[in-house]
C-alpha cells in the first residue's frame, strides 16, 4: 500500500463513519484542519499514534483497514466464522465444491 492508497483509505473510513474532516481532526486532538490537509494535500502521513486514533474514532480495526478487500471485509469474516465451525469432513467437502 503506497502513500496515496493509505490516505484514500483514511478518507474512506472517515466518510463511512459519517465524520467531517474537521470533526475527526478535533476528535483526535489535532488542529481542526489536520485531516483536510492530509486528504487534500497528501504531503504527509500521520504518525502511528495519530493513525490508530483515526481508526478508533472511525470504529475501524487495523485488520479491516489493511484487509485486501475493505468493502467485503464483514461478509468475508462472516463466511470465515461459519467455515471455522464446520467439521473437518464438511470443510474438505466445501473446499472440493469450490474448486
Amino acid at each position: 500500500m503506497d502513500k496515496q492508497d493509505l490516505i484514500f483509505k483514511i478518507s474512506t473510513i472517515r466518510t463511512n463513519a459519517n465524520l467531517s474532516a474537521r470533526k475527526l481532526s478535533l476528535n483526535i486532538d489535532m488542529h481542526d484542519s489536520y485531516i483536510n490537509r492530509l486528504e487534500s494535500q497528501k504531503d504527509f502521513l500521520p504518525s502511528m499514534e495519530v493513525f490508530f486514533k483515526i481508526l478508533e474514532e472511525c470504529n475501524c480495526s487495523a485488520e479491516k483497514f489493511f484487509y485486501h478487500d475493505y468493502n467485503n471485509y464483514e461478509s468475508d469474516m462472516e463466511i470465515l466464522e461459519k467455515f471455522k465451525s464446520l467439521s473437518e469432513d464438511k470443510k474438505k467437502a466445501l473446499l472440493e465444491f469450490i474448486k
